[in-house]
């Protein structure tokens, strides 16, 4: 029996099928899908590299959900996250050289050597840069490098919100890690090597949120002040009788960075204009005294957004209270609240034109929701998802509805996994 006849037999045995259940949860069939899943990953490995010698491994990263905290990361604010059990997942073995091959579902093969982990322009936006990004920032950190032949498929949809990007970073840095470091890094370098690589090898400005809250797992808040302080909290929103169900519009925010990157662009000029870095460094009162030469300055949504992440820093901390304390009542308030901001004050709900689907699907909700859960607009925002905190009795009819609308499958109803980056199983 080969390496790969001996991986597919030890997943159908009680330890791995435990180690689905504690990342996928247990839903209804979810055990089923994760073993055929993870059956056809072991299965196009062995398709595609026949690799006859060294270990085989299983490694697992998860896409993320933001509860509360939007756009607040950039600036030095806080956040409250959650890691989802929707993940980008590798069969991954070593090799004797420097050479990375991927084979993505869905995507072209990649191949690189580590031998050059310069920045290439070219490279720009494509997952080679995120490659060759997270190598970089694992070597500037003193972790030994590696070749590998990976097989992977994600189901964290691209330019969704849902971090499809955080996912694959944080996966490529557990791969390394775990080939050649004995799966040694912590969450927090992790996540800030994911970072390094998105912002200069891939090109986007993003914050840390994504990559934290994917590397590290499970409900959590991080305070970026300075350091990111990474707070576990403990809550089920399944036993408190809510379901947490992402709603797919259909747009996508992977053409939209200069949008984005506006955000953070014009909290910061407003810090700059008045004597700091960062909007974490403001107080309130200066904002308030300074308003018409910033707005005659930067403009009325540059003030705005300034506004919006003032506010939103301090809902973090009542959400938290709010969670620690169990109370649904006022996490809710703080979770609509949030989305209100960001639709009226962030403005990241839409681009100029009639296409406004996060807006129909935002009013949708709130029709169905209000009094009864919660909703707002979902991670970057601009098109891709929103976030429904839906009673487990409406369940049923809320997707119905929303996907008369968007589409078969453009809701996922999601658990919080308990664990971030994650090596599923090994076979030697």
């Amino acid at each position: 029996m080969n390496r790969y006849s001996q991986m597919l037999s030890k997943m159908k045995h009680s330890p791995a099928m435990e180690r689905f259940s504690r990342l996928y949860g247990h839903r209804d069939g979810e055990l089923a899908r994760q073993l055929s899943r993870y059956t056809s990953l072991v299965k196009a490995h062995e398709e595609l590299f026949h690799a006859e010698n060294g270990p085989l491994y299983l490694i697992s990263a998860p896409g993320r959900t933001e509860i509360i905290g939007n756009h607040t990361d950039h600036n030095n604010g806080r956040v409250l996250a959650a890691a989802v059990n929707l993940d980008c997942v590798a069969c991954v073995s070593p090799r004797a050289d420097m050479t990375v091959r991927i084979h993505s579902a869905g995507y072209p093969a990649i191949e690189l050597s580590l031998d050059d982990l310069s920045v290439r322009p070219e490279e720009e936006g494509t997952s080679a840069a995120l490659v060759r990004g997270v190598a970089k920032g694992m070597q500037n950190r003193g972790f030994r490098l590696g070749g590998f032949d990976a097989a992977v498929t994600s189901d964290v949809l691209g330019g969704s919100g849902l971090s499809s990007s955080a996912a694959y970073e944080v996966m490529v840095c557990a791969v390394i890690d775990a080939l050649y470091n004995g799966f040694t890094c912590e969450s927090t370098p992790r996540a800030q090597i994911a970072q390094y690589a998105e912002n200069v090898y891939f090109g986007k400005p993003s914050g840390l949120m994504d990559q934290m809250a994917c590397s590290t797992g499970g409900l959590v808040t991080i305070d970026f002040k300075a350091e990111p302080v990474v707070t576990p909290l403990s809550f089920s929103f399944q036993d408190a009788g809510y379901s947490l169900v992402v709603v797919n519009t259909g747009g996508s925010h992977d053409n939209l960075t200069a949008e984005y990157a506006a955000v953070r662009t014009e909290m910061q000029g407003v810090a700059e204009m008045l004597g700091e870095k960062v909007l974490r460094q403001v107080r309130p009162e200066e904002l308030w005294k300074h308003i018409p030469e910033l707005r005659e300055k930067l403009g009325e949504r540059a003030v705005l957004r300034a506004f919006h992440f003032m506010d939103e820093n301090k809902r973090v901390k009542d959400m938290v209270q709010a969670v620690r304390n169990q109370d649904i009542p006022a996490m809710f308030e703080a979770v609509t609240a949030s989305g209100e901001s960001s639709w009226m004050l962030l403005q990241n709900v839409y681009t100029a034109g009639t296409c406004q689907p996060l807006s129909l699907a935002l009013a949708m909700a709130a029709s169905m929701l209000k009094g009864k859960g919660a909703w707002r607009v979902h991670g970057g925002g601009f098109a891709g998802t929103t976030l429904n905190f839906v009673p487990n009795e409406m369940v049923d009819d809320f997707v119905r509805r929303m996907e008369c609308v968007f589409g078969d499958h453009s809701c996922f109803v999601l658990d919080v996994r308990p664990e971030g980056a994650a090596v599923v199983l090994k076979e030697e």
